[in-house]
């Protein structure tokens, strides 16, 4: 990797409160991408192998991974693809040293953040770096906005939710009471109802709450299965050995 090129910015704010977790097999560079992120201000954990990172716990806070394409046992396809079907709120950093096109495809329709060809500049890691610590944030920001508007939500009655889901959707209480068969006037009792449960000032605010449960895609996180990930590796990589 050449000199660095650019110094620690604003957006790097957050490294106090973020981790950067670096997967590679090759003791040398690992352990030089790790003094690099440590001098420019990130906490950083690394791995010598992907079944170790996956055993890892979830931090808790805005973290991405770092993480090289071409290792034994489990490739960095595999662990992108478990951290995937875990829901983790993990940005990941490809890293190669080849000019791997089908790898390449393969993990950017995955979801990869970037992915850097070795030997890569140092201002590009550090910005790629970066940009994935605050897309994780950004991430679990939306996710936290939607388990608030979730446990909300689960106050509701049965009743209340079909009043909630039928005024999102534009429809007057006369319309809603002629749909659930039932007095204008009790509706507008469960209307009144839902804003108190649901600590909304207007029908705006339900509608912005109706989009940010139907338009996440985020799912919970669980658990990662390394023992599965092991069992059915990703083909798409060379298997070719190298670093």
């Amino acid at each position: 990797m050449g000199k660095t090129l650019i110094s620690p910015s604003a957006e790097n704010d957050m490294s106090d409160d973020s981790v950067v977790f670096v997967v590679d097999d090759d003791d040398s560079l690992r352990r030089s991408l790790e003094r690099l992120l440590r001098v420019n201000g990130h906490n950083v954990e690394s791995f010598s192998s992907a079944s170790a990172f996956l055993a890892r716990p979830d931090p808790g806070v805005p973290c991405c991974l770092v993480l090289d394409i071409r290792m034994p046992s489990l490739s960095g396809l595999d662990v992108q693809r478990a951290v995937n079907e875990a829901g983790r709120a993990l940005p990941v950093v490809l890293m190669t040293g080849f000019a791997d096109v089908e790898s390449c495809v393969v993990g950017m329709k995955a979801g990869a953040a970037d992915f850097l060809l070795k030997p890569f500049d140092e201002s590009q890691l550090l910005r790629s770096v970066t940009a994935a610590l605050i897309q994780s944030a950004e991430t679990r920001r939306t996710r936290g906005v939607r388990a608030d508007i979730e446990k909300r939500l689960a106050g509701l009655t049965p009743r209340e939710r079909q009043v909630f889901w039928l005024v999102v959707k534009g429809m007057l209480n006369k319309q809603i009471a002629g749909q659930l068969g039932t007095k204008e006037g009790t509706i507008k009792l469960h209307r009144a109802n839902v804003m108190r449960k649901l600590n909304a000032q207007s029908v705006a605010d339900l509608v912005r709450m109706a989009d940010r449960l139907e338009g996440s895609s985020s799912m919970p996180s669980r658990p990662v299965d390394v023992r599965r990930a092991q069992l059915d590796p990703l083909r798409a990589a060379p298997t070719a050995p190298a670093h």
